[in-house]
């Protein structure tokens, strides 16, 4: 059986500054989680009353790729889980970059140097669409954050690095990581 790879997102109901800063990870709540799977050649969207079905769908994923995802997306959403989501094989671009070259970058500043696009929003922006009820406008902003990871982990795989700003001078750098071992599967449908 071909395992899974997996390009993850996910948004919360309520922000940092909602739950007493960053040391309060455990207390965010999601609201959507948006991911591409390469065997089914497609997106999908799990409301926060899904989450069961995103459970059964991550349970045999060979690999999850995301943008600070170790940090952020995969402990948040651990807590909704009967198994331990940390245990699945993870590429977290961030953390790829910041192992380069020594420092963090947005995904919106990456997504400009490597693909010539921004994102459609920011975070909180997506706490407000959440809170106002906006589900088309929230899952439009998650798979966009989607498409860009997924795109920018193609390139990463394909050229071996991302072009990052230089922390000082702002002059494009590359970040060298290898992503070949990294597997694709083939689409099945």
């Amino acid at each position: 059986m071909i395992k899974d790879t997996v390009v993850l997102d996910i948004e919360t109901k309520n922000s940092f500054a909602d739950v007493g800063g960053r040391d309060n990870l455990h207390r965010l709540e999601v609201s959507l989680v948006c991911l591409y799977s390469y065997v089914h050649g497609k997106n999908f969207s799990f409301r926060e009353t899904q989450l069961k079905e995103l459970e059964e769908f991550l349970r045999d994923v060979g690999c999850i790729v995301g943008f600070a995802i170790n940090r952020f997306d995969v402990p948040v959403l651990n807590k909704y889980f009967n198994f331990d989501l940390m245990a699945i094989p993870r590429i977290d671009l961030l953390e790829e970059i910041e192992m380069s070259v020594g420092w963090r970058i947005g995904l919106d500043r990456l997504a400009q140097f490597n693909l010539g696009i921004g994102k459609t929003s920011h975070g909180l922006e997506a706490i407000k669409f959440y809170r106002e009820g906006n589900w088309d406008k929230l899952e439009a902003y998650c798979l966009n954050d989607v498409k860009i990871t997924k795109d920018l982990y193609e390139l990463a795989k394909q050229n071996g690095c991302l072009v990052v700003p230089h922390r000082e001078t702002g002059k494009a750098i590359k970040a060298i990581f290898d992503l070949s071992e990294s597997i694709i599967p083939q689409t099945l449908f």
